[in-house]
C-alpha cells in the first residue's frame, strides 16, 4: 500500500505475527495521516482477502478451516487498538488529525495500557478455562511491545517537560 501511495520502503522487519515495512519519512499533515491509516489497514485487509479467497477454494476441509481461523485471528489481533499493532496505528493517526504529537502520544499510551490490562485480565480467565498456553505467549508478546512503547513515551514526556 505504501508503494501504491508513492512512498519508498526503507526497511523490512519480520515480526512473530507478520511483516512490517518502514517507509521513508512522511511529510506531516492530514494527507500523511490518511496515508498512514491506509497503510495500517492494508495488513488486516490482506488477511480478509485470504479469507475470501479460501472460501472460494476447494481444498481439504480441515486445512481450509485452519487457514480461515488463523487468518481471522490475525486480522482481529492486528486491529486491537494497542500501539504499535495496526489498530493502534490507525487510532494514533486518527487522533493526530485533531491533536498535536505529544497529546496524541499521551492518549495512545493511556489507551494502550488500559486495553492491555483489560486484555490480560480476560486472557487470564481464558487461560484457566481453555488451558491454552498460546494465549499466554500472545499476552507476553503484547506486553513486550507495550513496554517498549512505554519507554519511548517516557522519553518523549521528559523531552516535552524540558522544553
Amino acid at each position: 500500500m505504501g508503494i501504491i501511495l508513492g512512498l519508498k520502503p526503507k526497511s523490512l522487519h519480520i515480526k512473530p505475527l507478520g511483516v512490517m515495512v518502514v517507509f521513508e519519512s512522511y511529510t506531516y499533515g492530514k494527507l500523511a495521516e490518511l496515508k498512514k491509516i491506509l497503510i495500517s489497514i492494508a495488513g488486516p485487509m490482506v488477511n480478509l482477502a485470504i479469507i475470501i479467497i479460501l472460501e472460494c477454494c476447494r481444498i481439504n476441509l480441515e486445512l481450509k478451516q485452519t487457514l480461515l481461523y488463523s487468518n481471522f485471528l490475525i486480522l482481529l489481533f492486528n486491529l486491537i487498538p494497542i500501539y504499535p499493532l495496526d489498530g493502534g496505528r490507525i487510532l494514533k493517526s486518527l487522533i493526530r488529525l485533531k491533536k498535536d504529537n505529544f497529546q496524541t502520544e499521551k492518549i495512545i499510551n493511556k489507551v494502550s495500557n488500559l486495553l492491555m490490562v483489560l486484555i490480560t485480565g480476560i486472557s487470564s480467565i481464558l487461560i484457566l478455562y481453555m488451558k491454552n498456553i498460546a494465549i499466554l505467549l500472545v499476552i507476553i508478546y503484547l506486553w513486550i511491545i507495550l513496554i517498549k512503547e512505554n519507554k519511548h513515551y517516557g522519553l518523549l514526556e521528559k523531552i516535552n517537560k524540558s522544553t
